[in-house]
């Protein structure tokens, strides 16, 4: 049984402002950039699965612990008071995105966007069950009976499950996995863990198996932006009219016309053809109804006529680049937003061109200028912007961690009392909090110095305060002078690790009567 499967278009003169979105069923493709992007699932899930499970230290390697208020990221632990290195990182991941989007396109959305890997999971999941792409057309196309229900279902069980470990995973980087493994059977998770499973779970769901690539034309913003970074020499995929147009079926055995003395179009030529065809699409291509919104001049345009077989090409029009295609669009018709270079059509291309024994390349990655057959420049003033900019953001945040205090102090005055009389003597109350960031006990000295040499003394002094591993400990402290001091002074105290490992100063103010 076969069933057209309709798609609603927006008419320009219409007032609609919603266009039904048709579904996309990408057919299977390998090849060396699905290889590639077989291995970013592969390497990006696995260290995502992976890494709660591991242990460092004694402790879960990785470890987003809200309640404590600690990070840890195998032997770093990051605290509240490294929030500068928290904005440093968001500012080197902005910038890795911007300097690798100049230079080479949209590598992050092929082969390292979460909504990418985890929609590359669920249409493998759809292909055990329900077939290939002309079974799983037949299949929605046709009624509900009981292969379709099984075949569905199964698809569903299987989605949710995979959905449901990837919400307890992203439960387990904030409350110990293991924990929440061992309180899985009797079920003693609170309410918050509950929902927040579920939750992640139904956003895997919902983004990957439902929605897939409408979350990359219409919910990122970056596939908004990305044109600001884009320029003629920056990487992107992209088929070469001049080569393979007029576009037409043909027998095996015709050269290429890099091996005819046709040879290369001349561009305005090719990219005519290129409008011309979009305009009036050939029957294979019009079945497909590729839905990319490359927004070309609506002047009507006459039809391509019929080429002698010499004349043609080296496109077949046998449409494999759209049918492999994760979002519907066809690349034919000129670099696209909704493209995210994963390299699909160049391997189903690549392909085609094998079994018709012509050279790969007709689909590639290169520039605009090399496309258009003008010399083009890697290294311009934007990547070396971004390149130093980058370098320099990594270099201020390796520092900033690799040099950061083992120790916290901070010391508050009491406010309950500006100064106390004890008979010839004024006192001043303090609370001293040290926070101990090490993963190791550790003993502090305290001592107090004077900036402009007032007669303090610290209390109980020299003053020893102990402090467990990862916590922080408050310290009540007691500053007296003799009552004829008078006034305000400065003073600082002096907190050094036991061993020299650390020191902190931090300053304060003594007040004596007015």
């Amino acid at each position: 049984m076969s069933k057209r499967i309709d798609i609603d278009l927006l008419d320009s003169g219409g007032d609609s402002v919603y266009v039904s979105e048709r579904k996309v069923y990408p057919r299977d493709v390998s090849g060396r950039f699905d290889r590639l992007r077989k291995l970013a699932v592969f390497w990006l899930l696995g260290m995502y699965y992976l890494f709660p499970w591991l242990n460092w230290d004694g402790r879960q390697a990785v470890l987003f612990d809200l309640p404590a208020r600690k990070f840890h990221v195998f032997g770093l632990t990051f605290w509240p008071q490294d929030f500068s290195l928290l904005a440093l990182l968001l500012m080197i991941l902005a910038f890795t995105l911007f300097f690798t989007t100049a230079l080479a396109g949209r590598l992050w959305c092929g082969y390292a966007c979460p909504q990418t890997v985890w929609t590359e999971c669920f249409l493998w999941m759809e292909r055990w069950t329900e077939g290939d792409r002309a079974k799983r057309m037949k299949l929605d196309a046709g009624p509900w009976n009981r292969e379709k229900i099984l075949r569905k279902g199964g698809k569903h069980l299987l989605w949710l499950l995979f959905a449901l470990w990837t919400g307890f995973t992203f439960v387990g980087f904030f409350t110990p996995i293991a924990s929440l493994g061992a309180r899985l059977l009797p079920f003693d998770w609170n309410g918050w863990e509950l929902f927040w499973v579920l939750f992640y779970s139904l956003a895997t769901w919902g983004n990957a198996g439902i929605l897939r690539e409408q979350v990359c034309k219409y919910m990122c913003p970056y596939a908004r932006f990305q044109s600001a970074m884009f320029d003629r020499d920056t990487l992107i995929i992209a088929y070469d009219p001049m080569r393979g147009e007029p576009r037409g079926p043909r027998k095996k055995g015709l050269a290429s016309v890099l091996e005819r003395a046709r040879g290369l179009l001349n561009l305005r030529t090719a990219y005519d053809y290129v409008f011309r065809a979009s305009k009036h699409p050939s029957a294979a291509a019009s079945r497909l109804q590729a839905a990319g919104t490359v927004m070309l001049d609506g002047t009507d345009a006459a039809p391509l006529p019929k080429f002698q077989t010499e004349e043609l090409g080296d496109c077949i029009d046998c449409t494999m680049c759209v049918q492999v295609c994760p979002v519907g669009i066809d690349i034919r018709n000129g670099l696209q937003y909704e493209c995210i270079a994963c390299g699909a059509c160049i391997d189903a291309c690549d392909d085609v061109m094998d079994k018709m024994g012509m050279p790969h390349g007709l689909i590639r990655y290169t520039t605009q200028h090399a496309l258009d057959g003008n010399s083009g420049r890697v290294l311009r003033p934007r990547i070396f912007v971004y390149g130093f900019l980058l370098t320099a953001l990594v270099g201020a945040w390796t520092w900033g961690v690799f040099n950061r205090s083992p120790l916290i102090a901070d010391v508050l005055r009491d406010r309950n009392a500006l100064y106390q009389q004890q008979g010839d003597r004024t006192a001043n109350g303090y609370t001293l909090k040290l926070v101990n960031k090490t993963d190791a006990d550790r003993s502090y000295r305290v001592r107090i110095e004077s900036a402009d040499a007032a007669s303090l003394v610290l209390k109980d002094a020299p003053l020893d305060v102990r402090v467990p591993a990862g916590e922080v400990v408050s310290q009540a402290v007691e500053v007296g002078a003799p009552a004829t001091l008078r006034g305000r002074h400065a003073l600082v105290f002096v907190i050094e690790a036991d061993d020299g490992s650390a020191k902190a100063r931090v300053d304060s103010t003594f007040f004596g009567p007015m």
